[in-house]
């Protein structure tokens, strides 16, 4: 049993002092923002609300509206649990589609009501039993427990190029796509080879008079079919639900078996995926200068997979070319590199990714004693068991540190997040507790097992991804789904502080 130092009373339930009524803040209205609030009416919970930055719903899929944007989790297992989807055009369907999802779900189960847009989040500090929040309007609000939904992926990160703001072209971020700029037989460059380049790269191959991709580090492909359903098997859908659910369950077996397990050590499964990956290559790409510069050196899944069957036959086009050579400078012209050569261009796109561990980290977050969470975080970010921090009572992260986002489907994951959350604010409105955190010592041996049981996953062999934080540690969960479940299923009230 893990110890606990205790900063008030345990409580325990013959020591209630009366049911209670909370107020829940939430912050963010994307995917895991609005699962929250969902599951919160089904818990009886009203007095809520959900603060967005933004002006509408949607987080990632708002955020990001790039040509051939699409998730790289299958269409019917990307849905919540409880509400499948009959009409998904493809088996990764296109991004509108996603975002249209989880705005038919808001409001299909009351959740847009409790919705306050353009209400960004500045301050979040904990005294006398409550957080009390500020926005950058100038308002202000409290509440019992606040919950941050704000994801993983939302804060850009832009290249630390020589000459950036000289290029006299249009140029913006992938996921600030200026859609005011036609490209439509232009010049465009794209600079990042990650999931989200080589998306762009297949959507404006064909709309482009050329097409330039810059690529730092070659990434594998695996090459998956984006097939589209038919009318017919559309209507099967909806016909019998059943059969959806059936669909989610069986892609999530398949998932867990294989990937899943492949990345934290099981070599059979990973030989499997590195051969695929390989003679996509091999089969797909047929100038062998060309294969080898699209030939990664680094063990397949040490970065985040690319899942598409279109890439290679897109840089292939008489159009389009893959540049290596390394960037010197951007100038007003183009893109001049290494070699010399000076690429002209009409458009830049900045394919260059997001920063993956600042989470809530712009907020002024101050938890017990006036602890500020980016100092708590100052040396490692380590969270309890993906959710929590010691000494920020009543505080909880939906996709927290160490999260699984590069093993599993990111909202069964929310999901499971989401219930037990729900079990540590039930003990909270039933009165038996002002607030709880968990201790430091659970937290340090949690995050202790983390690190050793990195060590068997192919995120530590050698190369350099969004995985890694500053020192180098991956923030991502180096155990199976099986050990995910077994630790959402219940609370281990030992390993955590309850305040009296």
């Amino acid at each position: 049993m893990i110890p606990a130092n205790h900063f008030g009373a345990i409580m325990n339930k013959n020591s209630a002092h009366g049911a209670r009524d909370i107020r829940v803040a939430v912050i963010g209205a994307g995917m895991s923002g609005i699962l929250t609030g969902i599951r919160l009416l089904e818990a009886g919970i009203r007095n809520f609300v959900i603060y967005e930055k933004a002006a509408t719903l949607g987080g990632t899929w708002r955020e990001n509206s790039y040509p051939g944007l699409s998730c790289d989790v299958p269409s019917h297992h990307y849905v919540y649990t409880f509400e499948p989807n009959p009409e998904w055009s493809h088996m990764f369907s296109p991004g509108p589609e996603i975002r249209a999802y989880f705005e038919r779900a808001a409001d299909k189960y009351g959740v847009a009501p409790y919705i306050r847009y353009n209400k960004q989040v500045v301050a979040a500090e904990f005294g006398d039993d409550r957080w009390h929040l500020k926005f950058a309007d100038g308002s202000e609000d409290d509440a019992t427990v606040v919950i941050a939904a704000t994801g993983v992926l939302h804060h850009p990160v832009y290249p630390d190029i020589e000459g950036l703001g000289r290029f006299a072209g249009p140029c913006f971020h992938s996921a600030r796509w200026d859609h005011s700029v036609s490209l439509e037989g232009k010049r465009v460059g794209i600079i990042g080879t990650g999931s989200t380049a080589i998306q762009i790269v297949t959507g404006l191959v064909d709309k482009v008079a050329h097409l330039d991709l810059f690529q730092r580090t070659a990434q594998w492909v695996l090459p998956y079919p984006n097939e589209p359903y038919s009318e017919e098997q559309k209507a099967e859908f909806r016909a019998n639900p059943d059969k959806m659910t059936e669909m989610f369950w069986h892609m999530a077996e398949q998932f867990n078996s294989s990937f899943a397990r492949a990345v934290i050590g099981d070599q059979t499964q990973m030989a499997r995926i590195e051969q695929r990956c390989r003679m996509n290559l091999e089969h797909n790409v047929h100038d062998p200068e060309l294969r080898r510069k699209l030939t990664p050196d680094y063990k397949v899944a040490c970065k985040r997979l690319i899942m598409s069957d279109t890439f290679y036959a897109a840089i292939q086009r008489p159009n389009a070319a893959l540049v290596t050579a390394g960037i010197e400078r951007i100038e007003a012209k183009g893109v001049r590199t290494r070699d010399g050569v000076l690429h002209e261009l009409d458009a830049l796109v900045l394919a260059t990714g997001f920063d993956g561990h600042r989470f809530m980290r712009d907020i002024n977050i101050s938890g017990q004693d006036g602890l500020k969470l980016n100092d708590a975080w100052s040396q490692s970010l380590e969270a309890y068991r993906c959710l929590a921090v010691p000494r920020f009572p009543n505080f909880f992260m939906l996709i927290g540190p160490n999260s699984p986002i590069g093993n599993f489907s990111l909202i069964l994951i929310a999901e499971m997040q989401v219930d037990y959350i729900l079990k540590l604010i039930a003990r909270i409105r039933a009165g038996e507790c002002r607030a709880l955190a968990p201790s430091v010592e659970a937290t340090q041996y949690f995050n202790a097992a983390l690190r050793e049981a990195m060590k068997d996953t192919v995120w530590v062999s050698g190369c350099r991804s969004w995985y890694l934080d500053t020192n180098g540690t991956p923030v991502t969960w180096p155990w199976s789904f099986e050990r995910f479940k077994d630790d959402m299923r219940e609370p281990q009230w030992a390993e955590y502080e309850l305040l009296a």
